[in-house]
Parts: structure tokens; C-alpha cells; sequence
């Protein structure tokens, strides 16, 4: 067992940095020529970790200039999410989904004047996703377009409020409960035994060799660690310590060419601030940056501040909630997800339960089986909650495609039973349960495509999307992770919503 404080004891304290500093700093950069961050999400999670930004599920030329006029007249931090949902396709079509954003994403900043972007590949903070892959079509897209090269990808995983930090370039997970104040390296959980994304390394430089098939060889990778980014913590003035921090950072990436991969070290939101400066110095030297990163990365570089989780008067605030009960869907089939879903009906006792059995979904009576499971939901709405959550008896294969198409046909069942029910009889508010879940049913079963991010549900995960378009226009749409939050978190963000529990 790894402690915490036994890890960090050989490194520098971590630098008071004011999200402001960072903001400031980005707006010194950005006052010739205003520069937007694309965050490229493959689930819509990453989310969860900022508030006030645009959200597309759609990525025409048309949709982007939305987001940057929506951006530039509100005087919103500058960023936008676009949701890709490329963890759900196959390599091949991730490439694809990948390409089309960031083609469109530039020919729209090209018809407005003087915008620039950066790109960024959110993916998930237990290192589960397409990569290099993403990276790779993204740096290559870019350069196809603006004769740009990419100079280094910054991997940056560690996502401290949902527990996962990075520490002399390993990537851990903190432990609860009884276990609190431990680290057990991520390849030691349920996350590397993914089917199609698993990997077999918590040291991230091995983790990029091993993902890149020795293209990057693993003493090849740079790697910012606690040194680095701390840098600056014996300096008397923490002004001073994040500007020397921020030099010391820069000068680590100088020698990043041909998208050298550069591992961050990342223990607490100081930590990110501190990053952010560095990367800030690093661009301004001329440096060529693409970032491959976890959730809160964004509101780091952005120098946004931590918000408040949202009360329920502030999930409602202006649009007038149904009388109609919340739907609450779970898909995730993840160790947390199950032992919160568990919660959730013990304690929410008034709500319906409804099952959906994935081998009838996977049979040949599967369109009336689905008939019967809106039905069921339609009519139970009129009463209170519905929790429809997918069997949690896992389908098992050994081939990551078709593990894929299984993870495909139990989500488009579950956007239909959301689709038909929002036509027939809109709910107070949706609860989507896992990443695939989240995206397929924020897209489509709610037809969402443009959305802000209003802000977290729980201190620092778990995002409202409000819809500002579509049938879903004034619905609350809670995006939940599977991977987390602890055993009573499903419930808590549900009795906020409901007007039952």
C-alpha cells in the first residue's frame, strides 16, 4: 500500500496560484488576436469540471460560429466543448469524427476575423480512449490546413476532484473510506482490464510507448514532474514562485518537436495553475502545443474558478420545472456506478425501477420488448421518478469490435426509451449514468445540439448541460460519469432535482 504523504514528501509544496493570474495571463496573450480553445470531448463528462461555456453535439462550420459569437457577447471564459463521443467508434472512425471537427472548427474561425484556436483531446482521467490516435489526426489535420506543426502533446490525465493524480509521472488513484490517503497505481484497477481500451502500466512514458507501439519510446517522453511544476515553491512572493515555475516549465518543453509527448505531474488545482502559466510561457515562445487531458484541465488553463455546486433553485433558474417526475438512466456498468445505483433505490423508495434486459435487447423480439419498457416508463413518469438502468450482468466478449457493437445497440435502446418518452410525456429532469449513456442521450435521445455548461452538481464533478434549442429547451441534463463520485452521490444529485425524494 502506497501512502500519499510518503509519495509527496519528496517534493516541493505546491504554489498558491489565484485563478486570476492564470486568466490574466491568458488575456495578456490573447489581446492582439483572440485565441479560443477547442476542447475536442470524446464522452461528455469532461464537462463537469468548468461552468458557463458552450457545448455542440454538432460540428457544422455553422454550429462553431455559433459558439464563438455565443463566446465573444457573453464575455464567457474562451472555450468550447464539442461533444464527439469518438470513445463509443472504432479507431477508424474516431479518425474520421476527429478530422471533420477540427476542419470545420477552422474553416469557421477562418470566416470571422482574427480568431485563433487551440486544440485540445479530452479523454478520460483513468487513461481509457483512442491513443495516439486522436492526437495523431488532430496535429496532422491541423497541419494540413494551416502548414502548422505540432511541437508536443501534453498529456495531462489527473483529475484531483474525482481522486486521480499524477506523481513523479505515474498516474494513481486516491483511495476512500478506510482507504483514504492511499494510492493504488490505475493499471491496478477495473479501468486497465477495459475491453477495448485496457493497458497494462501506471507509469505514464511506459504508458505512451506501450499505447504507441514503440513509435515514442518511453526515455523519449518529457516529463514535468512535481520538481518542475513546483519549481518556484522557495520563492517568498508566490507571484514569484509561479513565474519561476512557469520559466521552468517552458524551458523543460523547449526541446519538444514533431509531437514530442510531455507528461504533467498534477496533485492539486495549484498544480494546474501552475501548468497553465508554464504552457502559457511556452506558446508565447513560439511553442506548438496539442494537450490530451482530463476533465478539470480546461478550467486550469482558462483560469476559471472552481464553482460552487449548483443548488436546486440555481438547476431551475429560469425555466419553470414540469410536475412530471425526473428520469434517471443508468448505463455504466463500472464497480461505483452499481453500488450508487444500489443506493439510489434503497433510499428513493417512492421511485419506479425499471430494468432493461440487454440479452432481449441482443434477441429477436427486441423491438416489442422496447415497446413494452416506454410504455412502462411513460406511464410510471405520471407518478414520480423513473430509474431505468441497463441489466448489470456485463455481455463478455474477447473482440473489441464487437464488444463495441453490444455497447452500441444497449445505448441506442436506451436513447429511444429517452426519445419516445420526451415526445410523449416530458420528464422534470434527465440523469444520464455513464459516458457513452451521457452523450448518446444528450445528442439524441434529447436532441440536444447546442447547450451551456452551467456548472457541477457536486463540488467538482457531474455538469447541467441546459439545452438552449430543441424539444429538451428548459430540461435539466445532468451528465454523470461512471467512474465518479462515492456510493450515495447518484442519490444526492437526484434529491436535489426531484420533487419526490
Amino acid at each position: 500500500m502506497t501512502l500519499e504523504a510518503d509519495v509527496l514528501t519528496a517534493y516541493p509544496a505546491e504554489i498558491p496560484i489565484p485563478a486570476a493570474t492564470v486568466a490574466d495571463a491568458l488575456a495578456a496573450s490573447n489581446a492582439k488576436t483572440p485565441r479560443v480553445l477547442v476542447v475536442l470531448d470524446d464522452d461528455p463528462t469532461g464537462t463537469q469540471s468548468v461552468a458557463d461555456l458552450p457545448v455542440l453535439t454538432r460540428w457544422e462550420a455553422s454550429d462553431f460560429i455559433w459558439a464563438f459569437e455565443h463566446i465573444a457577447r457573453s464575455g464567457c471564459k474562451p472555450a468550447v466543448y464539442v461533444l464527439t463521443n469518438s470513445r463509443s467508434l472504432d479507431p477508424d472512425e474516431a479518425a474520421v469524427r476527429n478530422e471533420e471537427v477540427v476542419r470545420n472548427a477552422l474553416a469557421a474561425a477562418g470566416s470571422l476575423e482574427e480568431l485563433h484556436l487551440s486544440f485540445v483531446s479530452r479523454s478520460d482521467s483513468t487513461l481509457r480512449g483512442h491513443y495516439p490516435l486522436e492526437p495523431d489526426v488532430i496535429a496532422a489535420t491541423v497541419a494540413d490546413v494551416s502548414g502548422e506543426k505540432t511541437d508536443g502533446v501534453v498529456l495531462v490525465p489527473a483529475f484531483p476532484d474525482a481522486g486521480r493524480v499524477t506523481i513523479g509521472g505515474v498516474h494513481y488513484m486516491r483511495g476512500t473510506g478506510d482507504a483514504a490517503g492511499t494510492l493504488t497505481p490505475v493499471s491496478d484497477t477495473e479501468f486497465a482490464k477495459d475491453a477495448t481500451f485496457g493497458f497494462t502500466t501506471s507509469v505514464m512514458a511506459d504508458y505512451v510507448e506501450e499505447k504507441s507501439h514503440g513509435r515514442f519510446a518511453a526515455d523519449s517522453v518529457i516529463v514535468l514532474d512535481l520538481n518542475i511544476i513546483r519549481a518556484g515553491a522557495a520563492a517568498s512572493d508566490p507571484a514569484d514562485g509561479a513565474q519561476i515555475s512557469a520559466n521552468a516549465i517552458a524551458d523543460a518543453i523547449e526541446a519538444a518537436t514533431d509531437s514530442t509527448p510531455i507528461v504533467a505531474d498534477i496533485v492539486s488545482e495549484n498544480d494546474l495553475r501552475a501548468l497553465s502559466l508554464g504552457l502559457e510561457e511556452a506558446e508565447r515562445r513560439g511553442k506548438k502545443l496539442l494537450y490530451r487531458v482530463g476533465p478539470p484541465f480546461v478550467r486550469g488553463r482558462i483560469g476559471q474558478e472552481i464553482r460552487t455546486a449548483l443548488t436546486a433553485k440555481e438547476a431551475y433558474q429560469g425555466n419553470t420545472p414540469s410536475t412530471a417526475g425526473g428520469l434517471i438512466v443508468v448505463g455504466s456498468h463500472v464497480g461505483v456506478t452499481t453500488r450508487q445505483l444500489n443506493v439510489l433505490t434503497a433510499e428513493h423508495r417512492s421511485a419506479r425501477t425499471i430494468e432493461i434486459d440487454v440479452e432481449k435487447l441482443l434477441g429477436a423480439r427486441a423491438d416489442a420488448y422496447l415497446d413494452q419498457i416506454v410504455d412502462t416508463v411513460v406511464e410510471a413518469l405520471r407518478g414520480g421518478d423513473v430509474i431505468v438502468h441497463t441489466s448489470r450482468l456485463v455481455i463478455k466478449t474477447n473482440d473489441p469490435a464487437e464488444s463495441l457493437r453490444i455497447a452500441r445497440t444497449v445505448s441506442a435502446a436506451v436513447v429511444a426509451v429517452v426519445n419516445r418518452t420526451l415526445q410523449t410525456f416530458p420528464p422534470r429532469f434527465v440523469i444520464a449514468k455513464g459516458g457513452i449513456t451521457s452523450s448518446d442521450v444528450a445528442a439524441h435521445g434529447l436532441e440536444i445540439r447546442h447547450a451551456i455548461v452551467r456548472g457541477p452538481m457536486l463540488p467538482g464533478i457531474v455538469s447541467l448541460w441546459e439545452p438552449v434549442d430543441g424539444p429538451a429547451k428548459g430540461i435539466p441534463n445532468i451528465v454523470f460519469a461512471g467512474n465518479v463520485g462515492d456510493d450515495q452521490s447518484l442519490a444526492d444529485v437526484t434529491r436535489k432535482l426531484s420533487n419526490t425524494f
